[in-house]
């Protein structure tokens, strides 16, 4: 009787863990989207710039610590295209695809990109003789946050048609210095999170 009662549950329990290997990717997308936008509204304008302050950097480096490459550029792409249906997920302002044709424009379209090279530089790193510290943490995203500013400057620079040095002054320098805060507390968060998983294991 216990051996057709399991044989019976077998398939049950194969076909649960099949449809939660399913669901789990997409669950995670949705989480990650959501946490961008989150830390979207989390906003300080500038009076000299027409790109404000915003958590969403944090977002993006600590999701590619966190997810594998192909899903860290899979969450930033729904982000994006969440936000070009009109979801309100970006920072106040245009909505829907207006808001990418913007100042910040270049910063959004790199976070896909960025985040899949950090998943990969810290993967890289964990599979060599540097290992997931917090210096390699913190240079992996220090690395996508060079990708998502340089991305910003020259969108920028392309779209208000400025000279290097003003689109520099607008839309990179001014944010070096939250920008340093934001790649410490996403090394910091990644490698508190790769401690947790090891105690628990």
């Amino acid at each position: 009787m216990k051996k057709e009662l399991s044989l019976q549950l077998g398939p049950v329990a194969t076909t649960a863990g099949t449809e939660y290997t399913r669901l789990r990717p997409a669950a995670i997308v949705i989480a990650g989207s959501a946490l961008a936008a989150l830390c979207a509204h989390i906003v300080l304008p500038l009076f000299f710039t027409p790109v404000p302050l915003t958590l969403q950097p944090l977002a993006v480096l600590l999701l590619g610590l966190l997810l594998t490459p192909r899903l860290a550029a899979a969450t930033l792409a729904a982000y994006l295209a969440e936000g070009a249906l009109g979801l309100p997920v970006f920072a106040p302002g245009p909505l829907g695809i207006f808001h990418l044709l913007g100042p910040t424009g270049g910063y959004l379209l790199a976070y896909p990109a960025a985040a899949a090279m950090i998943a990969f530089l810290w993967r890289w790193a964990g599979r060599g003789w540097i290992g997931r510290g917090f210096g390699s943490a913190l240079a992996c995203a220090a690395a996508g946050n060079a990708v998502i500013l340089a991305s910003g400057a020259l969108w920028f620079a392309a779209l208000t048609h400025a000279p290097v040095q003003v689109a520099l002054t607008q839309s990179v320098l001014p944010f070096l210095p939250g920008d340093a805060l934001k790649i410490a507390a996403a090394a910091a968060l990644a490698t508190g999170f790769v401690r947790l998983r090891r105690l628990s294991a």
